[in-house]
């Protein structure tokens, strides 16, 4: 992207001009809210922060290159950009990052395409599929994770048996709760690949070559109604482990894990 930025205002420079030195590329970053973000343009790439609005006049002027957005980019801002002018979203990303969207169509492909879209669990959209959810419970102790469908960093997650403990008018995106997932020491994790789609006509991918593994704070036991409410061994979101006073306590289990394999 950088090259693609450090081109963007050749038109508005002479020949001569653009031969002695490189236009500094405008990064647009009224809508992010994360100082990381705006440290890299202008520290790493040498971008010049701008924090003009979206409106038709900003893309008139050519006040910008990059257009950094934390949340999706409307329609109106896609149809009027220059060809020079990047965003760093595509249409109809919400698709994919809004928990119910997903699933919805995780379950058409399923529905389409069974063998190749086995990987996840049982998902179910409510309200909407209420009826349908409330079939599960046949007297069998299922476990549900139920998350809000626009929710994020593992707030108001929780697991259940019942379906008594769901509000059938909320919207949650519930799934069958693996109860033998992959462990690492007995703790459960998650993993992390970075991955940059950077068009797609031709469509091209880049994956990063580190990745990040977030891990629960408690060693995993199998659910049961006793530990249903501790969210700190099914999870392992870093938003809810903020309130701890010992945040070492992965480390202290893993190295303890090590001297006893080790004796």
């Amino acid at each position: 992207m950088e090259e693609s930025i450090d081109s963007a205002h050749d038109d508005l420079s002479s020949p001569k001009q653009t031969r002695r030195r490189k236009a500094t590329a405008i990064a647009n970053v009224l809508n992010t809210e994360y100082d990381i973000v705006k440290e890299i343009l202008e520290d790493t790439m040498g971008c010049r922060l701008s924090y003009e609005s979206e409106d038709e006049t900003s893309l008139k002027t050519k006040e910008w290159d990059l257009y950094w957005n934390d949340l999706t980019v409307t329609p109106e801002l896609l149809t009027k950009l220059r060809p020079y002018q990047k965003v760093n979203h595509f249409p109809g990303m919400e698709a994919l990052y809004r928990k119910n969207l997903l699933a919805r169509n995780l379950n058409r492909m399923r529905r389409m395409y069974p063998e190749e879209y086995d990987f996840f669990p049982s998902s179910w959209v409510l309200p909407v599929e209420w009826g349908e959810f409330r079939r599960q419970f046949n007297g069998k102790n299922k476990t549900f994770i139920v998350k809000p469908e626009a929710g994020s960093q593992g707030k108001g997650i929780f697991l259940t048996r019942h379906w008594a403990n769901i509000d059938p008018e909320e919207h949650y995106v519930v799934q069958r709760y693996l109860g033998n997932p992959y462990l690492i020491d007995d703790l459960k994790f998650d993993l992390r690949i970075y991955v940059l789609v950077y068009g797609c006509d031709p469509y091209r991918i880049f994956i990063h070559k580190e990745g990040l593994a977030r891990f629960a704070t408690e060693e995993y036991t199998h659910p049961k109604p006793h530990n249903l409410k501790n969210t700190y061994i099914p999870v392992s979101y870093t938003h809810l482990r903020a309130h701890e006073t010992s945040l070492h306590l992965v480390c202290r289990l893993l190295l303890e894990k090590k001297k006893k394999k080790k004796k």
